[in-house]
């Protein structure tokens, strides 16, 4: 299995630390709001990097955090007058909502910043005792950038030439010693989610929060770590320094990041008008034509984004579904149970070994659906009614293999019956009218889970299959 390493800028073979056991850290969105499409693709490229480990015998300690304390979920908060902590536990449920429709497993673990903020402190102490890291009269903690010599290794920037390009944090600045240091901890505003320190009553900074749940649940050097193109830097640039600073071992071994996604070829922005959340894109498709789509591209390309490209996979993946419906109608309905299975297993056994060949090539999911789709191909022509259920028993088990590995979900719920539809409508107008708007948007996210958007009308309301 080769990984492109970001660190290396080569394709190097995987060799986890300890045998048979990956250890991988994902970064996860900051929850002030529905995550977007661009926080889906690295939630979907890195959950099918994981179950095909997982398809190849692997245990995958596999932790993606949510950073719960932001500027961003703090200015949420004051506009909507309540707490940062009701903001981020309500986008955290949404953002879950999302997953699951994205079929994106859950995590081994999710942890939260604002519960490992005791650990954080601890790291950034032990960085203050080594002469990484410094005080200043407000109450602020910076990390000397310029003491830490590899400074640069996953950018591959020249230190000398940079700019301060870590994330606005709202501070002067005029304290540091170098302008390329940043913040490890800052000290409270008014209103502001704060805890006590050494230093001075606040909050960490952003990036040694990853760095402290990493090492907390998978340990001081860990396999993968893995998040878009964006973060490497500078947040994955300061993770590793913080990181190797304060335990002096490496922080990871491969770094994997995925390109960026583009709308109609332009960067997704909400004042170009051209911003979509996952929950957007939910009352025009299915998401799981979003996943397909996202994997119809190797994840180290930049993915466009645009209508006809969503109904280009939205077709690709109709046509498995209808090999995959064929192929179980005939075999609920084969006349008989067996027939000569040779061919069928020397041919399935062909398109893994191809499908897995592309995977094992830094995850060519792109290839990986080109040989489904040749897979396919084949089984349409091979079967027919005469088909023995046993020939068609494993055309069915390989193919859903294949596509449970890139998380297609081949087989569907059924539809609620119009008279079960109209009943939960009813119940939600009458849940509404007690102003019970709990109950009330339930029902509407449970409709929505099944496939059905309400749209309220001065008609009444009515509904439709996505």
């Amino acid at each position: 299995m080769k990984i492109y390493n970001t660190l290396t800028r080569r394709k190097e073979d995987f060799k986890p630390i300890e045998e048979g056991v990956v250890s991988m850290y994902v970064c996860g969105p900051t929850v002030y709001n529905y995550i977007h499409i661009g926080n889906a693709r690295p939630m979907i490229v890195f959950d099918t990097v994981r179950r095909y480990m997982e398809h190849k015998g692997l245990n995958v300690n596999y932790v993606s955090n949510f950073t719960d304390v932001d500027d961003k979920i703090i200015k949420k908060a004051n506009e909507e007058g309540t707490t940062s902590e009701v903001i981020s536990q309500r986008f955290i449920e949404e953002c879950k909502r999302d997953m699951e429709g994205l079929n994106v497993l859950p995590a081994s673990t999710h942890p939260l910043a604002t519960e490992e903020v005791p650990g954080m402190i601890d790291m950034i102490s032990t960085l203050i005792d080594k002469g990484y890291a410094y005080k200043t009269e407000d109450g602020t903690v910076y990390f000397r950038t310029r003491k830490f010599e590899d400074y640069g290794k996953l950018s591959h920037k020249n230190i000398d030439d940079l700019e301060a390009g870590h994330r606005n944090i709202n501070v002067t600045g005029e304290q540091k010693e170098d302008y390329l240091d940043f913040v490890l901890w800052k000290p409270k505003k008014e209103g502001e989610p704060y805890w006590d320190s050494p230093w001075s009553q606040g909050r960490p900074g952003w990036h040694i929060e990853c760095s402290v749940m990493s090492k907390k649940y998978l340990g001081e050097c860990i396999d993968i770590h893995a998040g878009g193109e964006d973060l490497i830097f500078p947040h994955h640039e300061n993770e590793i320094a913080q990181s190797e600073a304060a335990n002096g071992v490496p922080f990871a071994n491969y770094w994997m990041h995925n390109g960026f996604l583009n709308i109609d070829n332009k960067k997704m922005s909400k004042s170009a008008g051209n911003f979509f959340t996952v929950r957007d894109i939910s009352e025009k498709y299915d998401l799981q034509v979003l996943r397909f789509f996202m994997l119809s591209a190797h994840y180290r390309n930049p993915l466009n984004f645009s209508a006809e490209l969503m109904e280009s996979a939205k077709a690709g993946l109709e046509r498995i579904l209808n090999a995959y419906n064929n192929l179980m109608y005939l075999y609920e309905n084969a006349t008989s149970d067996i027939t000569n299975d040779e061919e069928a297993k020397a041919k399935s056994a062909e398109y893994v070994d191809k499908f897995e060949e592309a995977m094992e090539d830094d995850f060519n999911t792109a290839d990986a659906i080109s040989v489904i789709f040749e897979f396919v191909r084949h089984i349409n022509q091979a079967v027919n009614e005469q088909t023995g259920a046993n020939v068609l028993k494993i055309y069915i088990d390989k193919l859903s293999m294949l596509c449970d590995i890139l998380g297609i979900i081949l087989e569907k719920e059924e539809k609620l019956p119009d008279e079960e539809i109209e009943r939960l409508i009813d119940e939600r107008q009458r849940a509404r009218k007690k102003k019970d708007f709990k109950r009330a948007d339930e029902i509407r996210d449970e409709l929505r889970e099944k496939g059905i958007v309400l749209e309220d009308t001065r008609e009444g309301v009515k509904y439709k299959w996505v």
